[in-house]
């Protein structure tokens, strides 16, 4: 089992559309593949239309797998598996301060479902407390999306030097280029001075489109309802370029 998490430190930088569509293409590729939404929000569990328990369960999620196996949920799509956010996960730094071990809870808890999934991938919230350490220590990988701005540039680099000061593998990184418009000169500037620094950034690149953007009305993939859109072109790229790590 394979653990890919969509991270980043900056909210709006498509990393629950990428997650979202990641899913839904690993599970079409015939991956037995659980989406963990641990973004208190809900929006991928929104637009997998699987709701969350009513009552609130986070102070039990780090305690033992088998409390995630009671809150597992079939989706619409074959071999593809969702846990809901709950609210109540916006305390989840809090809950991770009390506990022993914080940094090996996730991953101790994730190895638990090794012989009911393929893959399992993390929707995080923007985040770089406790949680977020928990993360870079269960995942194998983090797809981080980064907008080819001078902030989003900014905070790559803070990530970078995060990973970097408390001992975390670089080589788990796996950045590209996000809600990209080829129009702007600055993009095209931003990203050949990331790619100049950094060998990281894959190489496929997810423009801003409308189709992407229309997921929340049609509260599904974009890839299953405009799978020859540019959007739905771009992660299946997006997955077709990552899928030989899920082995």
């Amino acid at each position: 089992m394979k653990v890919l998490a969509c991270y980043s430190m900056k909210g709006g930088v498509g990393k629950t559309a990428t997650a979202v569509n990641i899913a839904w293409l690993a599970a079409n590729a015939g991956l037995k593949t659980l989406l963990i939404d641990l973004d208190p929000q809900g929006a991928s569990s929104f637009y997998f239309r699987v709701k969350p328990a009513k009552k609130d369960w986070a102070e039990r999620f780090f305690k033992a797998y088998e409390h995630l196996l009671e809150h597992v949920k079939a989706s619409e799509y074959p071999n593809l598996h969702v846990i809901p956010a709950h609210l109540g996960f916006r305390d989840f730094d809090v809950l991770l301060e009390s506990l022993g071990k914080r940094r090996q809870r996730l991953d101790t808890i994730l190895k638990g479902l090794r012989d009911d999934y393929d893959l399992v991938i993390l929707d995080c919230p923007p985040t770089i407390g406790h949680l977020a350490e928990a993360v870079f220590t269960a995942a194998d990988w983090l797809l981080v999306p980064v907008i080819p701005t001078t902030l989003s540039e900014r905070t790559f680099d803070q990530l970078l030097a995060f990973f970097d000061e408390h001992d975390y593998s670089k080589k788990k990184l796996l950045p590209f280029f996000a809600l990209v418009q080829a129009q702007k000169s600055l993009h095209h500037h931003t990203m050949d001075a990331l790619r100049a620094r950094s060998d990281r950034f894959l190489q496929t690149t997810v423009p801003f489109t409308a189709d992407i953007e229309k997921m929340g009305e049609h509260q599904t993939p974009v890839l299953s309802f405009a799978p020859r859109g540019k959007g739905g072109l771009a992660y299946a790229a997006l997955w077709a370029e990552i899928a030989p790590l899920m082995d």
